[in-house]
């Protein structure tokens, strides 16, 4: 584990397992929440993420934010590789600087921050947006997300049972053996179809170009999580289920830039902008509605955000030097 000052001065160096060690999801899922909110509510200065294509299969991407609140600003760099697998592993640093000084202050390994953000987050919109009683969860996929995901909605959600669908029933199983070791909860690899039969919340994970889920696939009342695909040429959501479902975002400027499936939904003339019923910052702070029935399915686009990673940058600095920028 790193936690060091660099010859810079005053920089501290958190590397990834500093981050596993310190960043629980009872810190990340509040620390989020609170970044959604002040992201919504304008509290948040972010551009849109800027993609230099490096590459088949390679990606770099820039992410700068400033928190107006707390002076907060600086940076993920990341790199995002597809790996001969299919999954993308993505590599990185959050940069953090010192608001007084311009200086900067943290480094912090974004691989790590983009996992435990990027489940907390999911959890935070479960949280708002499952019903009460959700208690069955499939998870899309058999990556680190996966995982990640299933610790981090247990800590709102009073899970009875998880599944597990990959298209590698080894990597499912292994999974499966490693959540049900991790959650305490009852899990089990399962089809495509068994695994969606009466679950409550669904995450999709996975690193499919085109989609893995339909609306006719969802039962009434279904919680469902969109996280893998984070580009505009990327969708693991049919189109028939974004219209479907009452569609919920974590930034309404990045997904009409660069939510690949109301892109794809809007391009078939399914739904327009307004089909977005709102930011899940509005939500959580009571400015627009969530669910709205019990019957009804609900659908969180997660693309994710500087504001997240900055927010548990600033956390981390904060728990390892007892200073708060």
């Amino acid at each position: 584990m790193s936690l060091a000052k660099d010859e810079l001065g005053d920089l501290i160096v958190l590397d990834a397992e500093a981050v596993r060690a310190r960043l629980t999801y009872e810190a990340a899922i509040p620390v989020v929440r609170e970044a959604m909110i002040a992201l919504s509510d304008g509290r948040v200065r972010q551009q849109l993420r800027s993609f230099l294509p490096w590459g088949e299969g390679k990606t770099f991407a820039l992410m700068p934010a400033a928190m107006s609140e707390t002076g907060v600003f600086g940076a993920k760099l990341v790199s995002v590789f597809k790996r001969p697998d299919g999954a993308k592993a993505h590599e990185g640093v959050v940069l953090l600087f010192d608001p007084q000084s311009g200086a900067p202050v943290c480094l912090v390994d974004a691989g790590e921050v983009t996992a435990i953000r990027t489940a907390a987050a999911s959890a935070v919109a479960t949280d708002a947006l499952a019903r009460p009683d959700a208690s069955v969860l499939a998870l899309l996929g058999a990556g680190k997300q996966a995982l990640a995901h299933a610790q981090a909605i247990a800590k709102v959600r009073a899970l009875r049972q998880i599944r597990v669908w990959a298209r590698s029933a080894d990597q499912a199983g292994a999974l499966a053996a490693r959540v049900a070791a991790d959650t305490g909860v009852e899990t089990l690899a399962a089809s495509m179809e068994a695994a969606l039969a009466g679950a409550d919340i669904v995450c999709t994970l996975t690193a499919a170009a085109d989609p893995i889920l339909s609306l006719g696939q969802v039962a009434p009342g279904t919680h469902v999580n969109a996280v893998g695909s984070s580009g505009p040429a990327q969708a693991e959501i049919a189109c028939d289920l974004v219209a479907g479902g009452r569609f919920i975002v974590d930034h309404r400027e990045h997904v009409l830039a660069h939510g690949g499936e109301f892109l794809r939904a809007k391009a078939a003339g399914l739904v327009g902008d307004d089909h977005i019923a709102a930011e899940i910052g509005q939500v959580l702070a009571g400015a627009r509605p969530g669910r709205t029935a019990a019957g009804e399915i609900t659908l969180y686009k997660s693309l994710g955000h500087a504001a997240q990673d900055l927010a548990a940058a600033a956390w981390l600095y904060r728990d390892a030097t007892g200073k708060t920028l």
